[in-house]
């Protein structure tokens, strides 16, 4: 177990390193240090973006404020190589992503839906990570039984003897049922760089920001475009947000449900996410809820190949 933890700890440290070193997202501000937002869409926009922008009002918003676009490739003739190097975060898993992005969503004719697929075959190519968790959140739901009876038995024992004989008796069952309780955090770890790298690729891609999917402006934020004539789209991404993150949190759950605390966890989770969703843009929605129902599907999948095989 302490060189599976170990792997973790190195594999965040690298995630850590990555993200020092990035060239994030910058906001396009005016004179006065004031966001630039869109005439139109009402989004806050990018002064560091990969690509020509396309938009009347874009391209109008850019020039009066001194960004030097002529320069910048259009996104059609977008590869991996153009513009200078931005360090490893940029130039290694953003500007690749946003080229990925690019190229499918030329191909199909829609950003949003080159964002779905790209979204599952990452997930795809993680699968035997995150397979592994959810084996392990079916496990510790089978020995939760017994954590609580070992729980109860030192309830009211805070001595350091009795909280090394808990530790120990824990560990026991996790070694009776191979539980290793640190392994659910690598994709968390794996899936924190993902979310950004996503947001970023989205905010400095003029042509995925400025597309639209099914009445979604993919570069408005639901909370700007509540407001707009296609207000029930923003209200239906929210929604689906809300939905898809709790039944993912729900079934991801590995703590034993009957605590009340416990049953509250996948709401205030689900309300956070709600929250974060209003000002995130609607294309990282759509990943969100792209990866929510992966996750959905995989732990159903995961919970019956159990039972079928506990039946066996």
């Amino acid at each position: 177990m302490k060189k599976k933890n170990t792997k973790i700890i190195k594999i965040f440290t690298i995630i850590l390193l990555l993200l020092l070193t990035t060239g994030c997202a910058k906001t396009l501000t005016d004179s006065n240090k004031k966001p630039v937002k869109n005439e139109v869409t009402g989004q806050n926009l990018t002064k560091n973006i990969l690509c020509k922008p396309q938009n009347k009002a874009t391209i109008k918003a850019y020039k009066e404020n001194k960004v030097d676009i002529d320069k910048l490739p259009s996104c059609d003739n977008y590869k991996i190589t153009s513009g200078k190097y931005e360090g490893l975060w940029t130039s290694f898993f953003i500007k690749p992503l946003a080229f990925l992005l690019l190229l499918l969503g030329s191909k199909i004719g829609n950003y949003a839906v080159s964002l779905i697929i790209i979204s599952l075959i990452i997930r795809l190519i993680a699968y035997p990570i995150t397979k592994k968790t959810a084996m392990q959140s079916e496990l510790i739901k089978k020995a939760q039984p017994e954590l609580n009876k070992i729980q109860n038995k030192y309830k009211n024992k805070q001595d350091q003897e009795s909280m090394i004989k808990q530790n120990q008796e824990m560990l026991m069952v996790y070694k009776k049922y191979n539980i290793n309780p640190l392994s659910g955090c690598l994709f968390s770890l794996i899936q924190l760089p993902l979310l950004i790298a996503f947001f970023e690729a989205i905010q400095r891609t003029p042509a995925i920001f400025e597309g639209k999917f099914l009445g979604l402006q993919l570069g408005t934020t639901p909370s700007v475009g509540i407001t707009s004539a296609s207000f029930y789209a923003y209200i239906i991404l929210i929604v689906l947000i809300g939905i898809t993150t709790y039944l993912s949190f729900k079934l991801n759950s590995a703590a034993n449900m009957q605590d009340p605390s416990m049953k509250m966890m996948p709401i205030m989770m689900t309300v956070m996410i709600i929250i974060t969703g209003l000002a995130m843009p609607s294309a990282l929605g759509i990943y969100w809820i792209t990866t929510n129902i992966f996750t959905i599907i995989q732990n159903i999948l995961v919970k019956r190949s159990k039972e079928v095989n506990g039946k066996a």
